[in-house]
């Protein structure tokens, strides 16, 4: 396994950021983590990397235990942290430079000189490859950022929002850099953007108040999920109050004047309360379906039900 973690802990106060947490991925994953503001994923993230101690668990990284060797386990790793500090007064190609240092990448036969022209043009920073950080906009700031994490051709990619501030033509350019490195490497990433996670993830691990909520592929999730929502549809007007009466109905959202979106704990009660409805009131359904779960619908469910656990 490239990252193994186990019973991770770690409490502020009377607070567990991350309580008890366990999950393992293999070289050639990508990996999408997720969880609401505060969940813990960038705490959990911190101490995969070295960069914060746990107070409980073990954390492997390519079969090196980060709390025995912190500084080889290093080594293995990519990290592009959320704040992705920078120097802004070093020059691209400079800074570059600095972190190749830090990496005891082998200067011998231009070793340096061309990692760096690599993660350049890998992460599309030719054109401003000549300017200093501080001079870029805040999407290049992050694509310095990432080509730092790629520079030493690490073996597990930590990436914490790496889209974070990227125009949509950047987000896509990032997202196939993402997939081209999960080809050989082991990819760990968090972001806020679900697409992202369908477009590349083989699978999607859920975090909320600390705790693991989920951990298996968006397919299986879809499968395990059970539909929460019902898309109905009038020939004429209806009053949306009525349809909140309805005893199985939690939330309801108007599409339009005529159709409604209803979240339920019971579809197939909810549909005969409509039907009983449409009956009282001499309503005619035109389309009454039950929707099917997508990652956003999946995340909402997975982290409301944990928040009212606590």
């Amino acid at each position: 396994m490239s990252i193994q973690v186990k019973n991770l802990l770690k409490q502020y106060g009377e607070q567990k950021a991350v309580n008890n947490v366990s999950f393992s991925l293999s070289k050639g994953e990508i990996v999408g983590f997720l969880g609401p503001n505060g969940a813990g994923k960038s705490t959990t993230m911190k101490m995969i990397t070295g960069y914060l101690q746990p107070d409980n668990g073990e954390i492997k990284v390519c079969n090196i235990d980060v709390d025995k060797d912190v500084m080889k386990a290093k080594t293995k790793i990519g990290y592009l942290p959320e704040s992705n500090p920078l120097y802004y007064d070093m020059y691209v190609k400079e800074y570059l430079q600095f972190i190749a240092g830090v990496h005891k990448i082998n200067p011998a036969s231009g070793g340096i000189k061309q990692a760096i022209q690599n993660v350049i043009e890998l992460t599309a920073l030719t054109v401003e490859s000549k300017k200093k950080i501080g001079q870029l906009s805040k999407g290049y700031k992050q694509r310095v950022g990432l080509a730092a994490a790629l520079l030493h051709e690490p073996e597990v990619l930590i990436l914490d929002e790496p889209t974070s501030g990227l125009d949509p033509n950047q987000i896509i350019e990032i997202r196939n850099v993402i997939k081209e490195q999960g080809k050989n490497k082991t990819v760990l990433f968090s972001t806020h953007i679900l697409q992202e996670v369908q477009a590349i993830c083989d699978r999607v691990i859920i975090i909320n108040k600390g705790e693991l909520v989920a951990d298996s592929s968006v397919e299986q999730l879809r499968l395990n999920t059970k539909s929460n929502r019902i898309a109905v549809a009038f020939s004429t007007i209806i009053n949306k109050e009525k349809l909140q009466h309805l005893s199985s109905a939690i939330d309801v959202v108007a599409v339009n004047d005529h159709g409604f979106k209803i979240s339920t704990n019971d579809t197939n009660e909810l549909r005969r309360q409509l039907l009983e409805l449409a009956v009282a009131e001499q309503l005619d359904i035109v389309s009454l379906q039950t929707e099917g779960n997508n990652l956003e619908d999946i995340f909402r469910n997975l982290t409301t039900q944990s928040l009212e656990n606590f």
